[in-house]
């Protein structure tokens, strides 16, 4: 059974470009690379031919990685993101310690911390899976225990 991969329709989208650009864009570019490496001459001490041709296999892996990503996501309908209740796809502001922080909970694999883009998978991401405005949530994180508590959720 193949696995299945949860996104919003943002994160899809994201992830359809990236195939793009790399199927068309990249694989030109690589392409050309490896021509003109050719063009210097002895392949065998040729570092410039090396180096494209690792690039082309990277690419191509990567390539490999995003059909099957594609091929096998389920994407949340925009219009099925329940304001109400915290789920894949929602907006969620908290306080925690007398601090809010806004999060939007996606699949794993669009998950970005940085952009407070939080994974369903996440310790923080499940705990407030099903959470509704008003509720607290007690999550154990690696510094030990803390309560989230829900002040708002809301489509993107």
């Amino acid at each position: 059974m193949a696995a299945i991969f949860k996104y919003t329709q943002e994160g899809f989208e994201k992830l359809k470009a990236e195939y793009d650009f790399r199927t068309k864009e990249e694989r030109e570019r690589i392409k050309v690379a490896i021509a003109e490496a050719r063009s210097f001459g002895d392949l065998s001490e040729n570092a410039e031919y090396d180096e494209a041709r690792n690039e082309q296999a990277k690419n191509e892996a990567r390539i490999k990685e995003l059909d099957e990503l594609i091929q096998h996501a389920v994407v949340v309908d925009d219009s099925e993101i329940n304001s109400e209740v915290v789920g894949l796809g929602s907006c969620v502001k908290v306080e925690r310690n007398g601090i809010e922080v806004e999060y939007k909970i996606v699949g794993s694999n669009e998950a970005d911390p940085f952009d407070n883009k939080i994974s369903d998978m996440s310790p923080v991401g499940r705990s407030l899976i099903g959470a509704k405005k008003g509720d607290t949530v007690c999550v154990e994180v690696p510094s030990g225990m803390v309560n989230l508590k829900v002040l708002d959720v809301y489509k993107a």
